[in-house]
């Protein structure tokens, strides 16, 4: 047994660390031998030095295996899923899981809280009142097998090892690390025994990879690991240089989602993202042939309602109201002060600091700065106009939803402070990279 601080020591000095040390690191994550000031230091000197792929690979299947691992036997369909990295506005799994899952495929996906900047999907569904982001490992596989998807927040028994880890990087400015982000994503896809993954991995100022060379070898990282575990894996990249759809925030992302499935509302962007990982996820799981046949399915479940369908039915199935879909808002928090943000010049919208919108969102209370803080569902920005956009000072740019007035004055003047205006009209940057 080697004390904690010298596997610290090791890794901190630039060394590859073996297999044992890995296990002996990802053990201390269940068992508290690693304290969290041990664990952070450890996050750090990982995020300084990087991991080789040997690394990577130990690091992410001790992960997986510090808890349950999931089956899926009797099950008609393939099992697939998508992760995305993170962003702001980003609420396309909900759209997504219950597309695919009214094309035929079984979703099981097990979401993130928010991380840094970044919201997380477990934290949006517990905007919900009743929704029960904990079912028991059983439920859960009742539930997809019921429904077509579940999604759930990591249970206790489900890589544990990973979820003391994720709120320690999160606390502890360790986000960004390509193989911190690989083993956590992987460890807990892997352990819910998925036949394909899709990656959505994130580019841009809002996002944890600011830059396409970052984005692409993280997205390499995932690939190579997932595919050398035996999963089918696709990444995507897409853009996060702007909010994603027209909100940010708990609540009002899925009041937006409600409004995407039933088609009141399909933001164009949010739409191009949803599709393309849809049909990847389609294609790559042998649901459809190729991508047109794979879009023809998916528009035939958004035009039918069967996708909002399926939602409805999980959303129930989970300890929600049956009747979401129809009233989402008699199920969700309203904040008690929502106040407009309006342009403070004429232009174009060019460029807005997406990362700094997304922790203005935090500092309204809608995320956490440290790992047990209550979240404020009700809080956060709609209305938001996309980049390109051309307006005239004092029109509507975004609404901001605040616990109170003040704290309203202070997001919008952080929004103001985020966007650029030009008086020639931008280029904006492609919503899928490659």
């Amino acid at each position: 047994m080697i004390l904690p601080q010298e596997i610290i020591r090791n890794k901190r000095n630039g060394q590859s660390l073996n297999p044992q040390e890995i296990q002996q690191f990802v053990n201390g994550l269940v068992t508290g031998d690693f304290s969290d000031s041990q664990v952070g230091a450890m996050a750090m000197a990982i995020f300084h030095h990087g991991l080789l792929v040997d690394e990577k690979v130990a690091l992410t299947k001790a992960m997986m295996n510090s808890g349950d691992v999931l089956t899926w036997q009797g099950f008609d369909g393939p099992i697939v899923d998508k992760h995305s990295t993170g962003g702001v506005g980003d609420k396309v799994s909900f759209m997504l899981a219950a597309i695919v899952a009214a094309c035929g495929g079984y979703v099981p996906m097990i979401s993130g809280r928010g991380l840094g900047h970044t919201g997380g999907t477990s934290d949006k569904l517990e905007s919900i009142a009743g929704f029960n982001i904990k079912p028991t490992i059983s439920e859960f596989k009742r539930v997809v097998k019921n429904v077509g998807v579940a999604i759930i927040s990591q249970t206790d028994n489900l890589a544990p090892a990973d979820k003391r880890l994720y709120s320690i990087r999160d606390v502890t400015a360790t986000v960004e690390s390509i193989p911190l982000i690989t083993a956590s994503i992987l460890s807990k896809k892997l352990a819910a025994g998925l036949d394909t993954l899709i990656m959505d991995v994130k580019v841009g100022n809002g996002a944890m990879m600011t830059s396409l060379a970052d984005a692409q070898a993280l997205a390499d990282s995932i690939s190579s690991v997932a595919i050398g575990a035996g999963v089918k894996t696709q990444a995507i990249i897409t853009d996060m240089n702007q909010v994603l759809g027209n909100s940010a925030g708990n609540a009002v992302e899925m009041y937006e989602t409600v409004k995407y499935l039933t088609g009141e509302y399909r933001e164009p962007r949010l739409h191009q993202v949803v599709t393309a990982l849809a049909s990847a996820m389609l294609v790559n799981s042998g649901l459809a042939k190729d991508d047109e046949t794979a879009q023809v399915h998916i528009e035939q479940v958004l035009a039918s309602g069967k996708a909002a369908d399926i939602f409805a039915k999980m959303v129930s199935a989970l300890g929600g109201s049956n009747s979401f879909m129809e009233k989402p808002w008699e199920s969700m928090q309203v904040a008690t002060t929502i106040v407009d943000i309006k342009a403070q010049k004429s232009g174009y919208l060019a460029q807005v600091n997406t990362r700094d919108i997304g922790m203005s969102v935090v500092g309204l209370g809608g995320g956490r700065t440290s790992p047990e803080q209550y979240v404020d569902h009700s809080v956060g920005f709609d209305h938001i106009l996309p980049l390109g956009e051309k307006v005239q000072a004092g029109d509507v740019i975004a609404r901001v939803h605040a616990k109170d007035a003040q704290a309203a004055i202070l997001a919008s003047n952080e929004y103001n402070q985020a966007v650029i205006y030009t008086e020639e009209e931008p280029e904006q940057p492609p919503v899928i990279y490659s």
